[in-house]
């Protein structure tokens, strides 16, 4: 196994296939990252979203997604372009994985790619003292998506951060106070019907135990953009807050439970979801 690899694995706490799986795409997470960051990628688009939040703010959960945004808008941008630096990044830590934009099927201000691999091959490289381990060869492949915003709200602040694994690199993302707005917007504009995102509320508990206060710049832009209000509409912390109660009225707590225990440690930080929990702690939203 390369010795950077061993020494990123030496980070997580491994007791089952599915850490391994957790550990594996997070370290490949991170590689992509430094790749896009040699091409100079982070001139041009932010790092936002769950997997941002874990990676440089500590949260206590694992995500799929890599999400950015433009830093100013570009129909024309073509995220393909830095598919040879993700894919030289991979190649030098004996990474087999394929990098494919998704095609547009609706006219939208997402461009979207996938990273996809062998899940089994990649355990074993990872993990090769467990060779003679009974993997079931069913596993699913690895598929890591990448979103990009082509034509972002106007609203988010941003800051630098640097990371020493697996080569020194430095990335721009959105601060913290932005990245709760973009999770707020989830929680308000995202299709509930088709799948409840237990990762959202998950994420949005974890900015408010951290006192972390919401760009509302930000979200008003974005949920204008969404039409789930108008510009011309009153727009303040406190009716925010109302927007969320009414939204956590809605919401299916067992199968938004569903939807994020396969990504944390301990399931019995989710016993207290409900309309009730939610609403009482969004009167600490700042």
């Amino acid at each position: 196994m390369n010795n950077i690899i061993e020494q990123m694995l030496g980070a997580y706490e491994i007791k089952n296939t599915n850490d391994e799986i957790n550990a594996l795409k997070e370290i490949i997470q991170e590689i992509v990252l430094s790749g896009l960051s040699r091409g100079g990628f982070f001139n041009e688009a932010a790092f936002y979203g769950g997997t941002a939040l874990r990676i440089f703010y500590k949260l206590d959960r694992f995500s799929e997604d890599l999400d950015f945004a433009l830093l100013n808008p570009d129909k024309n941008f073509d995220l393909s372009q830095y598919f040879s630096y993700i894919e030289k990044e991979l190649n030098a830590y004996g990474l087999n994985l394929e990098i494919d934009s998704k095609q547009k099927h609706n006219e939208t201000n997402i461009s979207s790619a996938f990273l996809k691999g062998d899940t089994l091959e990649h355990i074993l490289k990872f993990f090769p003292n467990e060779e003679n381990h009974t993997y079931d060869h069913s596993l699913k492949k690895i598929k890591i998506k990448l979103e990009i915003d082509t034509n972002p709200p106007k609203g988010a602040t941003y800051e630098m951060q640097y990371k020493l694994l697996p080569s020194p690199h430095q990335i721009k993302l959105y601060d913290k106070s932005s990245l709760l707005a973009g999770k707020i917007h989830a929680i308000l504009c995202r299709n509930w019907k088709r799948r409840t995102k237990g990762r959202d509320l998950y994420d949005y508990v974890f900015f408010l135990a951290n006192n972390i206060s919401v760009n509302l710049d930000l979200v008003k832009n974005k949920l204008i953009e969404s039409k789930y209000i108008n510009e011309d509409e009153s727009f303040n912390l406190e009716v925010l807050k109302t927007l969320l109660k009414n939204k956590f009225k809605e919401i299916n707590y067992p199968e938004a439970k569903e939807d994020v225990i396969p990504f944390i440690k301990d399931s019995h930080s989710l016993d207290l979801w409900s309309s009730a929990f939610f609403m009482k702690i969004t009167e600490q939203l700042i």
